[in-house]
């Protein structure tokens, strides 16, 4: 009996902590994180511009034409990318493409001079992370079982907030706000920071490298060329999602609620400085939102496999709710509150602290209770097409956002518009949650 019981303690120890394989897979996103920090958000954006800006160039205008082109590139062309991963012996070998391009073409940019080829580096480094995430997301299933999903799936997100997306930025800005002290210009300090970004990418991908190899997969037809053979088999699994009301209705839910939360991480630094906050302490209240994602994020991947990964989506989509009705209040509150800080400084602290709690777990279980519906074997192509949503999810709330500014004049009731896109994400889940619950092959 006592053997026993240690057999079942030992089976119970190795449940609860995660494997080797587990861990290479999360240590990805660990990895990645860096580029969206460094590459997307803070650091290069604000050098292309200079660098854009010195030769008579609208360094914005110029990032927005290369950021759209980078998106509509990856997000047209993700159906064919997952569905040729998932051909035997693909998955890894396109991975490691992406891979490649996504950390060659960041590299490079730290030594590039011209604006021309800043923009050329960012938009096939974006290219290479957008298509090195969109197979990485696939080999979820590879790695783990469904039932421990939504945990691994919760530590990637958690470990690439504290990681990648905390630890290079914080030495990042102390190279720029410091880099004369150390004897170099501004723009060297960004280029090193850029270098840096490739470095910490390549050195932490190398357990996934290592440890992760497809496992599920579907024979190429020999009759087709490969392309020819992913275009077939995309099309196919287009017809499959819908026909599944299961797929259906959570895809479409997703597709909104979605685009709520980027457009509260697009539009939430702006918004701020529309309403005239500090610059600084914007700053600093995102790090915030970074540090509380990462606990958040293992919380709730630990409350969904109580409550069911779908009642913790719901719920975070209503606190995304509330988030934004704080937004509105926030924009009429300019006024000196506590100890002489301005009500609406505090209230985007306070967002900041709501954001974090939601942001990484929404996003983790999204991710995992889509790849627990969907057939292994075809994971690649069906998350080419929940790579589309996410992708052109991103347009409609700004534009939104953009439109009833545009029409009221208020950025107030232009954050609270936002709303709409989760009541709208909140009701397909409800409307549809019979099918998406159910037991329905796809």
């Amino acid at each position: 009996m006592e053997e026993k019981a240690d057999e079942n303690a030992k089976q119970i120890k190795q449940k609860t902590r995660f494997t080797r394989l587990e861990w290479s897979w999360i240590m990805y996103d660990w990895a990645n994180s860096v580029y969206a920090t460094i590459m997307m958000a803070a650091v290069f954006p604000i050098y292309f511009a200079s660098v854009a800006g010195s030769v008579g160039q609208d360094g914005d205008f110029w990032w927005g034409i290369g950021s759209s082109t980078a998106m509509i590139i990856v997000a047209v062309s993700a159906p064919i990318v997952g569905a040729m991963a998932d051909f035997t012996g693909h998955r890894k070998k396109m991975f490691n493409i992406f891979f490649i391009l996504g950390v060659g073409f960041t590299l490079a940019s730290a030594f590039f001079g011209r604006w021309e080829l800043l923009l050329l580096g960012f938009v096939v480094s974006h290219i290479g992370f957008s298509g090195s995430c969109l197979i990485y997301d696939s080999f979820l299933s590879e790695v783990t079982t469904p039932d421990r999903m939504d945990k691994v799936s919760g530590a990637g997100f958690a470990w690439g907030y504290i990681g990648g997306s905390t630890i290079p930025f914080l030495i990042s800005i102390a190279l720029i706000m410091f880099s004369d002290r150390i004897g170099i210009t501004e723009a060297m300090a960004t280029r090193i920071s850029v270098a840096m970004a490739a470095v910490w990418w390549g050195l932490f991908t190398i357990p996934f490298l290592r440890n992760v190899h497809q496992n599920y997969s579907i024979e190429k037809p020999e009759s087709y060329p490969v392309i020819s053979a992913a275009f077939s088999a995309a099309k196919q699994t287009a017809k499959k999602i819908f026909k599944s009301k299961k797929l259906l209705f959570y895809i479409i839910a997703y597709f909104f609620y979605i685009d709520g939360v980027g457009t509260v991480i697009l539009m939430s630094t702006v918004y701020g400085a529309t309403l005239g906050l500090d610059t600084t302490g914007m700053i600093l209240a995102l790090l915030l939102t970074q540090l509380i994602a990462f606990p958040c994020s293992i919380w709730f991947a630990d409350l969904a496999q109580r409550f069911g990964s779908l009642q913790m989506i719901r719920a975070a989509v209503c606190i995304y709710l509330m988030i934004c009705i704080v937004g509105f209040v926030m924009g009429f509150g300019l006024e000196q509150g506590l100890f002489g800080i301005p009500t609406a400084q505090t209230l985007f602290w306070i967002l900041a602290c709501m954001v974090g709690t939601v942001q990484g777990g929404i996003q983790a279980l999204s991710r995992s209770f889509y790849c627990q519906m969907i057939p292994p074997e075809n994971s690649g192509e069906y998350f080419g097409f929940f790579d589309i949503f996410g992708k052109f999810a991103t347009v409609l709330g700004p534009l939104l956002y953009a439109l009833v500014r545009g029409v009221t004049g208020s950025p107030a009731f232009a954050i609270l518009s936002i709303v709409v896109l989760f009541i709208l994400g909140l009701g397909m889940l409800g409307i549809g949650s019979k099918y998406i619950q159910s037991d329905e092959k796809v």
